[in-house]
């Protein structure tokens, strides 16, 4: 593994978490001189290195922007527009990328800087008893301690699962996974592991994640802007759903359902849901932005909407807005030239990472794959019954097919990034597109140039066991 990236990652880690404190007595050069050199003792100390990890995951090259592009621009869903000269994307849909692409090296750094900053949570040994400053009960230290390793568990999952879509070899002609450190160490250098090593050790993380948060309580769900209990759930369905276990997919949703804890959001709420802030009844789990920590003109809103607001760089491809009913709610969102309009639209919203139409979506999918005809129904019509301009509801449907729930992906869920790696996790061809969104070529599971180049910066690091994909003339 590279060095460099983690020499980088503890600078980042120092800079953001240390100013985001909000323990009082929390001294900025003590932290920054001595955390690497001493346990950390304290849970105010531990909770900014989680809350280092949120930050890892919102900039702009993963979950801020980015990833999320990333998803579309590959997909059937959008098209990177190059008619008003902003380029963004271009390498990645033109599959013109090089080992020094920034849509590769960014996004691996931000991923690698989340599971560095949880690998010292996970692995943190306090050299004396644990204090914090809401409580001096050892037991609710403990609790604390272990929800917060938890949510670390739980991050470096999801690292590693966005890592191993974008660089694993499962869908390109290979068998490499990718680097998985479990420990900080700056001076480590390993090779990438293979697929199936990776899928074990995200699955362990997610199982350890459940069993240190424990029972959940009445309100945890509440605080959308962390991981709790059912955001690993979640978390879960969205992996297993990709793998192909469907079975531990129906398991998994029947529960959320059950919860009660979420439901779908409103015809007449669905454009404001993506400008709320951890309130949206939805919302499952969500990356906090804020006026303080606004995008400008990096954010996921610029890429979407056009000037004065935007770049309008990424386009709803015609075929899909031409499936919408004319009174589905969804479609006031995305405008007679194709732009979506409707869901972000300010630098500074939340981004909503798991919503809980995505997880009915692939309960439907897991239904329809061995499990129960009517269960998928039930779960594609409660979407549907919210999603009626006139009425609140679209007509429901009596039957549905796997295609409709593909579909209703879509629909749903265009803009947030999923659109690729739905294609590549059922065996489909990747539609290659030029910048006016017509059809160039088709891209075939097992071409090399479906896993994107390990970074430049990576490879070049003395003495690197690391592999590059081949396909890009490393």
């Amino acid at each position: 593994m590279k060095k460099n990236i983690f020499k980088y990652t503890i600078l980042a880690i120092l800079s953001a978490t240390a100013l985001t404190s909000c323990s009082d007595d929390f001294v900025e050069s003590e932290f920054y001189q001595q955390v690497q050199q001493s346990p950390l003792n304290t849970i105010e100390e531990l909770e900014s290195f989680v809350r280092g990890q949120y930050t890892s995951m919102r900039v702009t090259g993963y979950y801020g922007c980015d990833f999320l592009m990333i998803g579309e621009a590959r997909s059937n869903n959008m098209y990177s527009d190059f008619t008003n000269g902003a380029g963004y994307y271009q390498s990645v849909s033109s599959y013109s990328m090089t080992s020094s692409d920034t849509y590769a090296s960014n996004p691996y750094m931000q991923m690698y800087q989340v599971i560095a900053k949880a690998n010292i949570v996970i692995n943190n040994v306090p050299s004396q008893q644990l204090t914090w400053k809401s409580s001096q009960d050892p037991a609710v230290i403990e609790t604390r301690f272990n929800f917060l390793k938890g949510q670390s568990y739980a991050s470096r999952a999801l690292a590693l699962f966005d890592l191993l879509r974008l660089f694993g070899q499962e869908y390109s002609g290979g068998t490499k996974g990718v680097v998985i450190p479990t420990v900080y160490n700056p001076t480590s250098l390993q090779s990438r592991s293979s697929v199936a090593e990776t899928r074990t050790q995200i699955e362990s993380d997610l199982e350890k994640a459940l069993v240190l948060m424990g029972t959940p309580s009445s309100s945890v769900h509440t605080n959308r802007t962390e991981i709790n209990q059912y955001t690993v759930k979640a978390l879960m369905s969205k992996y297993y759903l990709y793998k192909g276990d469907y079975a531990k997919v129906r398991s998994l949703v029947a529960e959320i359902v059950a919860s009660n804890r979420y439901s779908v959001i409103p015809a007449a709420d669905y454009a404001s849901s993506f400008t709320k802030a951890n309130s949206a009844v939805n919302s499952i789990l969500e990356l906090s932005i804020g006026s303080t920590n606004d995008l400008g003109t990096t954010a996921v809103s610029y890429k979407l909407n056009i000037a004065p607001n935007g770049y309008g760089n990424m386009k709803v491809l015609p075929a899909l807005r031409a499936s919408y009913a004319g009174d589905d709610i969804r479609l006031s969102g995305i405008s007679t030239t194709n732009v979506l309009n409707g869901k972000y639209v300010n630098t500074f919203d939340n981004i909503h990472l798991i919503r809980y139409e995505e997880i009915l979506l692939n309960g439907a999918e897991a239904e329809l794959n061995g499990g129960s005809a009517a269960t998928a129904l039930f779960y594609y019509n409660l979407i549907q019954s919210k999603r009626g301009k006139t009425t609140g509801s679209l007509p429901l449907a009596t039957s549905i097919t796997l295609n409709d729930v593909y579909l209703e992906r879509q629909k749903e869920l265009v803009g947030e990034g999923f659109g690729y790696w739905d294609l590549l996790r059922r065996g489909q061809s990747i539609t290659q597109r030029n910048t006016s969104g017509v059809t160039v070529g088709t891209r075939n599971i097992g071409d090399n140039l479906l896993a994107f180049p390990i970074p430049r910066n990576e490879l070049n690091v003395p003495g690197t066991k690391v592999d590059p994909n081949p396909g890009y003339g490393n």
